[in-house]
């Protein structure tokens, strides 16, 4: 049987319904040949008694209601009911016990037999290794223990995870140094980007939003999360370099935003739904990724990189290292040299598509052949046996 076609994937990773990430363009591709059980967040801290959170959890008791369904052909979503707590070890014994019992109950439905797991969060160490799997996969994309609201117990999960893994795949070279020190068995694969849907930003056509187009020009845009690995204090002097301008973050915000207080040139207009990308691209004359220089950002390989310049946009980075390796992607190492390279793109200007070609030949299609040999040569036996799952 060849890798990866006619297989079924148990896939751990976040909500199905939120922004697509890397994990959902790559399972999208692989539902065309396999079947996939998408297993929602089980999350990586205990909630706060806060209204966001409170508002997630109902939502969890929503989803988990619905049952196990199928949002596409190929790919049935079990949004499972656990005990978001970390740190006492029966609760962990308990959410063990039901995740697998809702998981094993989902692969008896679905006529799973002999699956691959794929985890891209620590938290699936609970059962992975424990489920008759093939094949055992920890794919990391972040350094989950970096965040500032993780659980102290990640960096423990994700040992875990990486002794049972027959084969870990790593978005990042940082990523994939740190992941080798637990488990040789690495490699690295980055990510890659939906080139035809952000292309769309270059098409004449293609109206400007409303609220973008009713801007000042030029215009310096931002999408993604506003959260605190974002590089606010930095986008402030932007704004206060180039008054004429119109700064705009697209995303939902999660972090104070008391560096832009009293900027009247910076635009914070919310979550736009991804479908709707390439209309704002198209209005942006200039994108930024102004990510902060710490452990989380360093090991991170940002999407939006990829994303920008397959709108054909000019886009001023912060010096994270895989940065370095986007075509297109200029690289600031201080944040004078930031605002200066924003101001000779604002003069380059616009949607180009020869800048867009450069990551066309980077899009999710090529990541997936990637991933499929690499699966292939660990069910040859390229990579030693799996270490057994070790309880706890």
């Amino acid at each position: 049987m060849a890798a990866l076609t006619g297989r079924d994937i148990v896939c751990f990773s976040n909500d199905w319904d939120g922004d697509p990430l890397s994990k959902t363009h790559i399972m999208r591709i692989l539902a065309r040949d396999n079947r996939v059980l998408w297993v929602n967040s089980l999350g990586n801290r205990a909630p706060r008694a806060t209204t966001a959170d409170a508002a997630r959890i109902w939502k969890k008791l929503r989803d988990a209601a619905r049952g196990l369904t199928e949002p596409e052909r190929n790919l049935h979503v079990l949004a499972p009911l656990y005990v978001p707590a970390y740190g006492l070890a029966a609760v962990r014994r308990l959410n063990r016990a039901l995740l697998r019992l809702q998981v094993r109950a989902a692969m008896q439905r679905l006529g799973f037999g002999r699956p691959i797991s794929w985890s891209f969060l620590p938290s699936a160490a609970a059962v992975a290794g424990t489920l008759g799997e093939a094949l055992v996969v920890y794919h990391v994309v972040d350094e989950f223990s970096a965040f500032s609201d993780a659980s102290a117990h990640v960096a423990e999960l994700e040992a875990r995870l990486l002794r049972r893994a027959d084969l870990v795949i790593a978005s990042s070279e940082r990523l994939l140094a740190a992941k080798r020190l637990i488990n040789p068995r690495a490699v690295l694969v980055r990510h890659g980007v939906d080139h035809a849907h952000f292309a769309r930003a270059l098409d004449p056509s293609l109206p400007v939003p409303a609220p973008l187009a009713a801007l000042p020009r030029p215009v310096i845009g931002f999408f993604g999360l506003v959260a605190d690995w974002i590089d606010l204090p930095l986008v402030r002097q932007v704004a206060d370099a180039y008054p004429q301008a119109s700064v705009v973050l697209l995303g939902k915000v999660i972090t104070s935003t008391a560096p832009l207080d009293g900027a009247r040139n910076v635009h914070l207009l919310g979550r736009r739904p991804y479908q709707e990308l390439p209309a704002w691209c198209r209005g942006f004359d200039v994108a930024i990724t102004p990510f902060r220089r710490n452990e989380l950002a360093l090991a991170a390989n940002p999407l939006k990189a990829r994303e920008y310049v397959a709108a054909g946009l000019p886009n001023v980075c912060t010096d994270l290292p895989e940065l370095r390796q986007v075509p297109g992607c200029t690289v600031t190492r201080t944040p004078e040299e930031f605002v200066a390279a924003v101001g000779r793109a604002l003069r380059a200007g616009g949607p180009d598509p020869a800048r867009s070609a450069l990551v066309r030949a980077e899009g999710w299609e090529a990541k997936v052949d990637e991933l499929r040999a690499h699966v292939e040569a660990a069910e040859r036996g390229a990579v030693p046996a799996r270490i057994q799952a070790v309880p706890g």
